[in-house]
């Protein structure tokens, strides 16, 4: 299990864990970079709460809270270097910003003044999924058979894309820090949800939950009203309160 790399780990004086080591949970590694992946997910998150649902949403709240409330912890633990890592990558960053973001901490004001957060943006983010040697097309599926002029308007431009040249243009950056063992070890502790890599699946699936929240636009009412005393059976009762037993 986890606990027992990082007791070997920390006897070994590692300053962190190997990346794709078993975590000891099936099916999930180590991952190489826990801290970034998590800015770049959370931050996505809360952007696409604030653009797509209305402040009123009940929704958007609670999972507003949450996801700032999980970025702080990630915002206040920081890899040793970080600075000047920041200060390394500030002008390649700066010069493309088609494909990086450069956002405000969520949770505290650096004291230099230079610190930032570094996330890639999301179209740089599926175009590093692709494998440089694969020519095939690797988006949404083209549809079959006899269609209008409108529907195939696009579709030359489509196919002729050229993944590897695409692939090629993405600007390669420095990674970040590491995080020691001790301070991913505090960051599950804090967020209390299991390791770092089970808390990065989740952040996923709620960034891709939102989504399909906001094209079902759970803030409007229902089409079709309740029917009176629907949900009492749900509804919290005093225990203390007495009830007519059936004969």
């Amino acid at each position: 299990m986890r606990a027992t790399l990082v007791r070997l780990a920390t006897a070994a004086k590692e300053s962190s864990l190997p990346t794709g080591n078993p975590t000891g949970l099936t099916g999930l590694f180590t991952h190489p970079s826990p801290r970034s992946t998590l800015l770049y997910l959370y931050s996505t998150t809360l952007q696409k709460l604030r653009q797509s649902f209305p402040e009123s949403s009940v929704y958007r709240q609670s999972l507003e809270a949450v996801t700032k409330h999980r970025m702080s912890i990630i915002e206040t633990t920081k890899p040793a270097g970080l600075e000047a890592w920041q200060e390394r990558v500030k002008a390649l960053v700066d010069a493309h910003p088609d494909a990086f973001r450069r956002i405000p901490l969520e949770t505290q004001k650096s004291a230099s003044g230079n610190e930032f957060n570094l996330i890639w943006r999301p179209s740089v983010v599926e175009g590093l999924k692709e494998n440089e040697w694969d020519d095939e097309y690797t988006g949404k599926a083209q549809l079959e058979g006899p269609r209008s002029a409108e529907a195939r308007a696009d579709q030359g431009d489509i196919l002729n894309q050229d993944p590897i040249e695409e692939h090629s243009r993405i600007p390669r950056i420095e990674p970040e820090p590491p995080l020691s063992v001790q301070q991913i070890e505090e960051v599950e502790n804090k967020i209390g949800a299991g390791l770092i890599e089970e808390v990065i699946v989740v952040a996923e699936g709620e960034r891709d939950l939102v989504d399909v929240m906001a094209e079902s636009k759970v803030w409007e009412d229902l089409e079709e009203k309740p029917a009176e005393g629907q949900w009492t059976y749900f509804e919290r009762r005093d225990t203390h309160t007495p009830t007519t037993q059936a004969r």
